[in-house]
């Protein structure tokens, strides 16, 4: 009976070296946090506030490309669609917020 000694729990290892406090315990969090704002959602908001420029930039007589690879004219706009002259007299109407990129003056010349 007397050759067992007494068990006692081991103390924590970060204690003994500072990092028991609450940068030790949640700085890698909020490290990750502060790394995905800047790699994920601060150039998200940036390219969507880019598209809303664009957007709302568009004329009459703009070339463009939808989503879908149409490049057309704008012959027509209203609030939520474009008119666009895909060929010589035909017309299709898509939703604005189809185009995707606005091409220099005179990119297509078989209109």
């Amino acid at each position: 009976m007397f050759f067992i000694s007494n068990a006692y729990a081991q103390s924590n290892p970060l204690e003994s070296l500072g990092g028991g406090g609450f940068l030790g315990q949640y700085g890698f969090l909020i490290l990750m946090f502060v790394a995905m704002y800047f790699l994920m959602i601060r150039p998200q908001q940036k390219r969507a506030k880019e598209q809303k420029a664009m957007m709302e930039a568009l004329a009459k007589g703009d070339e463009v490309v939808t989503v879908g690879g149409v490049l057309g004219k704008i012959t027509k706009i209203s609030d939520q669609y474009l008119t666009l002259e895909i060929s010589s007299g035909a017309e299709m109407l898509v939703q604005k917020n189809a185009v995707t990129m606005v091409l220099p003056k005179g990119t297509i010349k078989a209109l």
